[in-house]
């Protein structure tokens, strides 16, 4: 295959899974608002024992893979664990149940921007002057998006409950900007490493974090009355919708993305996260039963617009540059064991 049909299909290929991860992820802002009697420990804690259960279960037909893993690929898989998923969700979840899911919605909606200006300091670098049109036109439209999505401010929370939203969104903000980065430069340096393999070596890592987790909030929890602990007022509810989680959201939603993260530049996926805002928005206008108006709908447009833009600044990199995919992502992967 000539050099340049292989790098439009990893281009083409990777946008892909970054979608498909995108509408996965989509499914955690609406989690908690379904769930607005349960603890944003428990959230937190559940979904990612159901991803562990899950990981352990699917670990059955991947153990060579799993053996050939190093011990700094197990290290590696524990702090990702910690920070992208535990500590991210935890500061997500809670702060949708304080401050509903617009704010925490908006703040994480930054997300496609600040990932992509971290990232473009790195090793792989594309001139400013092609990336940052991209990232104005998505700032805009998420500008406009938010607009709209802050007018439908929830009633009866206090300003306090505002404030504190959004300083754990804003935490989770971090959190997820450090994950994908620090994903996708481990990805590069173990190149061999299969993307359903690492995404099931996270989930094994995350096992023990949540189940300690669920231990410590149920200390916490015994001596409220008002919570059920573990499984609380709504016990198949929950527990259906953790496994769901786990199993799309995190799964299926990591092995999509350390696909994506294989076959582009980390700026380009950094944009690419862009997928989730627009699948979260969708799924709270599905939840709250209503259509976006003119502004929300034009704010979405140019956040497609966006992404669009992002993908052609990428594509003539990626052409013209086949010289140098050393220190770019790679066009032509190693075929995945």
């Amino acid at each position: 295959m000539r050099p340049q049909a292989s790098a439009s299909r990893a281009l083409v290929e990777g946008v892909a899974c970054a979608l498909g991860a995108g509408l996965l992820w989509g499914l955690v802002f609406v989690v908690p608002l379904m769930l607005p009697d349960y603890p944003p420990a428990m959230l937190s804690f559940g979904r990612y024992l159901g991803f562990g259960v899950i990981a352990l279960l699917l670990a059955l037909t991947d153990l060579p893979g799993l053996r050939r893993l190093q011990r700094d690929d197990w290290r590696m898989a524990c702090e990702l664990a910690l920070v992208g998923n535990i500590l991210y969700y935890l500061f997500l979840s809670a702060a949708i149940q304080l401050a509903d899911a617009p704010l925490p919605t908006m703040l994480i909606g930054t997300l496609p921007i600040v990932i992509a200006i971290v990232s473009n300091f790195g090793s792989e670098a594309l001139p400013w002057r092609r990336l940052l049109p991209s990232l104005a036109v998505i700032a805009l439209g998420i500008a406009l998006v938010n607009s709209h999505e802050m007018a439908q401010r929830g009633e009866g929370r206090s300003a306090h409950d505002y404030v504190v939203g959004a300083l754990l969104a804003l935490a989770a903000v971090v959190a997820w900007t450090w994950y994908p980065v620090r994903n996708s430069r481990w990805l590069r340096r173990r190149p061999a490493l299969a993307s359903g393999t690492w995404a099931l070596a996270q989930g094994l890592a995350t096992l023990p974090l949540a189940a300690l987790g669920m231990a410590v909030a149920g200390v916490y929890a015994g001596g409220e009355s008002a919570y059920d602990y573990p499984l609380g007022p709504h016990p198949g509810r929950y527990v259906g919708l953790m496994l769901t989680l786990g199993l799309c959201a995190s799964w299926l939603g990591t092995l999509l993305w350390n696909r994506a993260s294989k076959l582009l530049p980390t700026a380009l996926t950094g944009q690419l996260i862009v997928f989730e805002t627009l699948a979260a928005f969708a799924y709270a206008f599905i939840w709250r039963g209503a259509l976006p108006g003119r502004t929300a709908l034009f704010g979405i447009a140019l956040l497609i617009t966006g992404v669009v833009l992002g993908v052609r600044a990428f594509r003539p990199a990626r052409d013209s540059r086949q010289a140098d995919v050393g220190r770019e992502s790679p066009v032509q992967p190693a075929r995945e064991p």
